[in-house]
């Protein structure tokens, strides 16, 4: 049990008799409100806040940018991700048939944990209710088509999952430099470390709420340090950080296609191909980079 584990206040949401309840953990059992209780490896786990939304910085972990071969932009830049791409621990992440390069993304979401306008990096540190563990999954297939809002590459369905539970703030703190690491089949293959981060959460707060309200639930990604790689149905993909546990979710084929009847279609160009894979197309030229 690391440090954080042992005094770390945790709630999540699981699905208790068909109902979406809030639980606490107490050692192997989820215990709610009325006294039900359920063992941990036997519940049904859901995203663990209600986010209103989900905004997502795009580069963050220096690990990532020398991994490109290119420097930072001078401040972060964002991309949003729609509610309905959230999952939960568990849960199966959809790679949708005629569609290659999904690739993982192991993070720390900022929970928000009340209204949030106009405030300083330091008063930012009080309006974040606590932390949770995410995978943003990156569809790359519409990248040649939505590089630039990132809409289907990242707010597809399933492709948010968050969990296994929302630590308090109070309880754990990234400032303390805390692992991050994501396992494919049981193979580490991205492993980092929030000292790595060059925008802290609280600059990432206070930084999105100058023109955007931030209300109690929303979510923000801090970023994923370097290895971001394709995976295939059958993988099962665990992103574990230090004192928020693990987020398990296994990879699985879309029960449909792609439609070819209508709008632009999965491609694999060299972006595609170069951007999940690691390398430095997207990233040519251009000072303020999209992930």
């Amino acid at each position: 049990m690391t440090r954080s584990e042992e005094c770390s206040v945790e709630t999540r949401r699981i699905l208790l008799e068909g109902v979406a309840t809030t639980v606490t953990r107490d050692g192997e059992d989820l215990c709610a409100g009325d006294g039900r209780r359920v063992r941990v490896e036997d519940a049904h786990h859901l995203p663990p806040v209600v986010p209103s939304k989900i905004l997502c910085v795009h580069l963050n972990y220096r690990s990532r940018v020398e991994e490109f071969g290119t420097t930072l932009p001078p401040a972060p830049t964002y991309f949003h991700k729609p509610v309905s791409a959230l999952n939960g621990h568990e849960g199966q992440v959809v790679r949708p048939e005629r569609c290659t390069w999904l690739n993982y993304e192991g993070e720390i979401a900022i929970v928000i944990g009340r209204h949030t306008r106009n405030v300083t990096q330091a008063q930012a540190w009080d309006h974040i209710a606590g932390y949770t563990v995410a995978n943003d999954y990156g569809l790359h297939d519409f990248r040649d088509t939505d590089a630039g809002s990132m809409l289907r590459v990242k707010g597809s369905d399933t492709l948010c999952p968050l969990g296994p539970a929302l630590v308090s703030a109070d309880a754990w703190d990234p400032r303390d430099g805390m692992r991050i690491r994501t396992l494919v089949n049981g193979e580490v293959k991205q492993d980092g470390n929030t000292a790595d981060m060059e925008w802290d959460m609280a600059y990432l707060v206070a930084d999105l709420a100058r023109t955007i309200t931030l209300e109690p639930g929303d979510v923000i990604l801090s970023g994923t340090p370097a290895n971001s790689r394709p995976v295939q149905p059958g993988d099962v993909v665990e992103v574990e950080v230090e004192g928020l546990g693990t987020l398990r979710n296994t990879i699985v084929t879309g029960p449909t296609a792609i439609r070819d009847d209508v709008g632009a279609q999965p491609t694999e160009s060299e972006e595609v191909r170069s951007t999940a894979l690691g390398g430095d197309w997207e990233l040519r030229g251009v000072r303020a980079p999209r992930k």
